[in-house]
């Protein structure tokens, strides 16, 4: 345990945690209210947070990806050089040691004074529409080195005692395809900054400065107190080790993995990557901060406690995290980035993995990458691009005590309402529904993912698909069975329907042309055959399952058309039915590759 931290009085210390709350609160729907991109404004791809005078975070948006975001600008700027109204902005993962890990998020931070005093920092980020690249968007699965994917930024100072480096500005907006989109972007990112600011000012005036840093100490004693019980009390002492898969990194076709090797002994807890595969040719490499994989452990090990705030403490629970250098968690410049959300989730289902070892199936089971595609023309008459991109929800892992959720995207990210995507993009929706069987079968359903036909209404397009888990489907476990894979067809139900590449791009499209994305589900938790039967009618009726799955997979043989349950004969084929569980359920793919492995 970290050393006592300074004791604040029980009010002052809850009335110190709702300040903050409500600064990033405010600092997010400002962000929402005046971003012009659909990324930002619709689907919510941002981040807030606020940090003390040392650059530890005392409360962020719950997203387990955050690394010390401060790091990479002291590295440049420190403390002692900083002056109010001083503004700095990086995109750049490399310089930041993985504290942002694609080039289109990009940072914000604002240092926080009192008088001369410095107090702490206000920052936000957001994913930006286009920064450049080799295709609109930024992010692209042909890509193969860092400069594909569009302007490096690394820790700058934009701002200087409130005075805007306008040159830096013009030229980092040049380089995008829609420079008012991303000037409206960075200017609701930076007023973020600015009123988070000014809510911690008006905090430390309230307050003084004294007890604002001991309650931001005291907050994140706290939180590093909870972690550290949850794992005295749910983890025992023990090496636990996991290895998934990733399909490939689009590039080739050949599969990646991820190995964590968690070792606990009493307070000493270590966690092992060094046997993770080299880094790809392709954008899934991901430059994983030590504090990513502790913020997944401490998030699901806390989840139960809405009271404890994500911050600095998290981390503090845990010890050294090996990788290995020119690996896919720790690749080596200018290795491609673009895509590492595929492998950020594999290693969250490797954390799974490792759980559900030491606390004897009690975890979710996986969840797989959400899916995104990327469809672009250009009006070469004009000049002007147009580009649709949507992020599609996926179904989660079936939890312990429930169903996995259906239909979500990351975290707390949204899906585009379908009037809003027909409006905005020049597409068409004509179906969006649950994909029947795409959730794995178990005592708790895997969550389902979506299908969502778009049809392309401009004269032509060229459409990127990210669409993983195909290989290897989100894997069950204690007994529960993994989800089904997700497919994109081009012009279904015709004679002229073919599937695409599920990681690729240039894919042509024509006027009239109607894609097809099917997303996979999460995997099950428990024995399906232990599911109760009316259960599984129900799932039936609400399309969330076939008829042929009820029976094959759960052991329910229906009645009177498919809307009652043959409770005799499901006794009975239940009874045919029974097999021996195992932890994980992962299927063929799996198998073969840890034979290789």
């Amino acid at each position: 345990m970290t050393q006592a931290a300074p004791q604040i009085d029980p009010i002052t210390l809850e009335l110190v945690k709702g300040a903050i709350r409500s600064a990033r609160s405010e600092m997010e729907a400002l962000i929402e209210r005046t971003a012009m991109s659909p990324f930002i404004r619709e689907k919510k791809d941002y981040f807030t947070a606020i940090f003390d005078e040392r650059g530890r975070m005392v409360y962020g948006t719950n997203l387990p990806l955050a690394g010390n975001l401060l790091e990479g600008v002291f590295k440049y700027y420190p403390a002692e050089t900083m002056q109010p109204g001083d503004l700095y902005w990086y995109n750049d993962p490399y310089e930041s040691n993985g504290a942002v890990q694609h080039m289109p998020d990009t940072v914000f931070i604002a240092p926080v004074f009192a008088g001369q005093e410095l107090i702490g920092f206000a920052q936000a980020w957001g994913h930006l529409w286009d920064i450049g690249g080799i295709m609109p968007g930024s992010i692209s699965p042909d890509a193969t080195e860092t400069f594909h994917e569009g302007i490096l930024i690394p820790p700058t100072r934009i701002y200087k005692a409130g005075v805007l480096n306008e040159e830096l500005f013009r030229v980092y907006t040049r380089n995008s395809r829609f420079p008012e989109i991303m000037q409206g972007d960075l200017k609701a990112i930076m007023a973020s900054c600015r009123l988070g600011k000014s809510r911690l000012e008006e905090m430390v005036r309230r307050f003084g400065p004294e007890t604002t840093r001991g309650a931001f100490e005291q907050i994140m004693h706290q939180s590093e107190a909870a972690v550290r019980q949850a794992l005295e009390t749910k983890v025992p002492d023990g090496t636990y080790s996991f290895r998934d898969y990733l399909d490939s990194d689009a590039v080739t076709d050949q599969p990646y993995s991820v190995h964590v090797e968690f070792k606990k002994q009493g307070g000493d807890i270590t966690m092992d990557f060094t046997r993770t595969d080299d880094q790809a040719r392709g954008s899934v490499n991901f430059i994983m901060h030590e504090s990513v994989p502790k913020n997944m452990y401490a998030m699901y090990l806390t989840s139960d406690d809405p009271t404890v705030l994500f911050n600095d403490g998290f981390t503090r629970a845990f010890g050294e995290v090996k990788t290995r250098k020119g690996s896919l968690v720790q690749p080596v410049f200018p290795a491609a980035l673009g895509m590492r959300s595929h492998t950020m989730i594999r290693v969250n289902a490797a954390v799974f993995g490792t759980l559900a070892q030491a606390m004897h199936g009690q975890t979710s089971a996986a969840s797989p990458v959400y899916v995104l595609y990327y469809l672009r023309s250009l009006d070469r008459l004009a000049g002007t691009f147009n580009m649709c991109i949507e992020g599609l929800a996926v179904g989660m892992g079936a939890r312990a005590f429930a169903d996995g959720i259906d239909a979500v995207y990351y975290v707390a990210q949204k899906n585009y309402p379908i009037e809003f995507a027909e409006m905005e993009f020049g597409v068409r929706i004509e179906g969006y529904r649950i994909n029947v069987d795409s959730g794995g079968p178990g005592r708790y359903r895997g969550g389902a993912g979506i299908v969502r036909d778009v049809r392309v209404i401009a004269d032509e397009g060229i459409l990127g698909s990210r669409l993983e888990n195909v290989k290897y489907p989100a894997w069950g476990v204690n007994g529960g069975h993994g989800a089904r894979p997700g497919r994109i067809i081009v012009n279904p139900d015709t004679p002229g329907a073919y599937e695409l590449k599920p990681l690729s791009d240039q894919n042509k499209l024509r006027k009239g042309d109607l894609v097809r994305v099917m997303t996979s589900g999460g995997g099950g938790w428990g024995d399906p055959l232990e599911r109760p039967a009316q259960q599984v009618l129900l799932d039936m009726l609400d399309g969330f399952i076939s008829p042929q799955s009820a029976h094959d997979d759960y052991g329910v043989v229906l009645a009177n058309a498919g809307t009652a349950v043959d409770e005799a004969a499901t006794v009975a084929l239940r009874k045919s039915l029974h097999r021996q569980t195992k932890m994980y359920h992962r299927g063929r793919y799996y198998d073969e590759a840890e034979a290789r492995a």
